[in-house]
């Protein structure tokens, strides 16, 4: 990890306006849909990162056309196009969740073997859930008794379906996964949960994704049920990733100054927009716009948060930076599926905030953190995209903090540190504003009846 990055120290208050790109969520959604989906489908400004590129990657080695499209040379929309599915092939899932748990369903569809695998930290991911429901569905998985990548999909070009129940405890993406191509099942599916769910509302986004679609999902009293049937072609707008929000937001609290992020929307299922809520608590003032952007503004005192992120557990690491620079001693709960992230996400932000001088107490599911005398350190990345943003945001206030292999950033933002250099210039300075992928995009228009209305809300 030659590569290191003096994160910027800047007392002075911020005065950004910042535009960001698709949401990663949001965009594997959509890949996986418009890869099953009954004609092409058009993504417009879809999130064009690392894991989304692995996604699309992916589906292009089942037989899939993933086709860079649009106005854009530098932010190009994504043109999908359905094909046969078909093995055998390997897919390098990198680092990403959302390719290790959403594709083995679609790989089961595909004529022929699929081999998942990808970075080392992947292998220790947890996925056995997800392998445990494909086995009940009648999916041949050849794991090795791991519950673990690598492993492989043995396809036969269709899937029972049916009723499973699935264990979902460590991970909503095993959920999305399996309700994603539930569709293109023979039975479609009935899928009953044995315990709670991490992140329901990245859930609730997968459910409202596939209606939008015009599949029939529908809540039970223990899980949803997806009838089979067609997933209609979309051409979809991809919304600002507000979990990518964050950083940008926690450094007017930091600073005591302001940061606006354009184009939030009003209504999404975008765990991020709890955002406004959770740093409220922590003494910002937030508004939106009259342009429908949202503006947060500090006082330059950060107060404690006690609260349970087990919805926005992916905020963790920007708040629990905040918490280090509060004025009390905070408690964050809800958050022990966090272990098996990019990184053991408690033990690593246990480790960052305590070299910077907090003192830090990890509990069964979550961290105390009190503020302590501040010190510069470098810090390490731990290959998560999350920790280096967090790591941005201890630097506002503390002079001298260092993060090894930054790098990590390209999971989900490559030019984070662009854009936050852009963010602590001359205020007002909107040099964190990308490349619009397609000026004149249209709003979300469906190519077969669906119940969508234009920018892809059910009717």
């Amino acid at each position: 990890m030659s590569d290191v990055w003096s994160a910027p120290h800047h007392p002075a208050p911020v005065d950004a306006v910042v535009t960001l790109p698709g949401s990663k969520s949001l965009t594997a959604r959509a890949l996986v849909l418009a890869a099953l989906a009954d004609g092409p489908s058009r993504l417009v400004r879809p999130l064009r990162a690392r894991d989304t590129d692995l996604m699309a990657g992916a589906l292009r080695a089942l037989g899939v056309r993933v086709d860079d499209d649009g106005p854009s040379p530098t932010h190009p929309d994504w043109l999908v196009t359905p094909g046969p599915l078909r093995g055998p092939v390997t897919v390098d899932a990198g680092l990403a969740g959302t390719v290790l748990r959403f594709l083995p369903p679609v790989a089961a569809l595909a004529d022929g073997a699929v081999t998942v695998d990808g970075d080392p930290r992947l292998r220790e991911r947890p996925n056995a859930g997800l392998i445990a429901a494909l086995r009940a569905l009648g999916v041949e998985v050849d794991d090795g008794g791991r519950g673990r990548a690598p492993f492989t999909v043995h396809g036969t070009g269709r899937l029972r379906g049916g009723a499973v129940t699935v264990d979902a405890s460590e991970s909503s993406q095993i959920v999305s996964g399996l309700l994603l191509a539930a569709a293109r099942f023979d039975r479609g599916v009935d899928l009953a949960l044995t315990g709670g769910v991490p992140s329901m509302p990245h859930v609730d986004m997968t459910v409202t994704t596939l209606r939008e679609h015009g599949v029939d999902v529908s809540p039970t009293d223990r899980g949803w049920r997806v009838a089979p049937g067609p997933i209609a072609a979309l051409d979809r707008v991809i919304e600002p990733d507000l979990s990518n929000a964050a950083p940008f937001l926690a450094a007017a609290l930091v600073t005591g100054g302001q940061a606006t992020v354009r184009d939030w929307p009003e209504r999404t299922t975008q765990p991020g927009a709890q955002l406004d809520r959770l740093l409220s608590q922590m003494g910002a003032e937030v508004t939106r716009t009259a342009d429908g952007g949202l503006r947060v503004a500090g006082t330059g005192t950060v107060a404690p948060l006690v609260a349970d992120l087990g919805e926005v557990g992916e905020l963790t690491p920007v708040l629990a930076a905040l918490c280090a620079l509060a004025d009390g001693p905070s408690r964050l709960t809800g958050i022990a599926h966090l272990r098996g992230h990019e990184t053991d996400r408690l033990q690593a932000l246990d480790e960052v905030l305590t070299a910077v001088g907090a003192r830090v107490r990890q509990l069964p599911d979550g961290l105390e953190i009190e503020p302590g005398p501040r010190r510069p350190t470098r810090l390490d990345s731990y290959a998560d995209h999350r920790m280096v943003m967090a790591a941005a945001v201890l630097g506002l206030a503390i002079d001298g903090v260092q993060v090894a292999d930054p790098g990590a950033v390209t999971k989900t933002l490559p030019d984070f540190r662009e854009r936050w250099a852009g963010m602590l210039s001359e205020p007002g300075d909107t040099r964190t504003t990308p490349e619009r992928a397609s000026p004149g995009a249209p709003a979300t228009e469906e190519r077969n009846e669906g119940g969508v209305e234009p920018g892809g809300v059910p009717r």
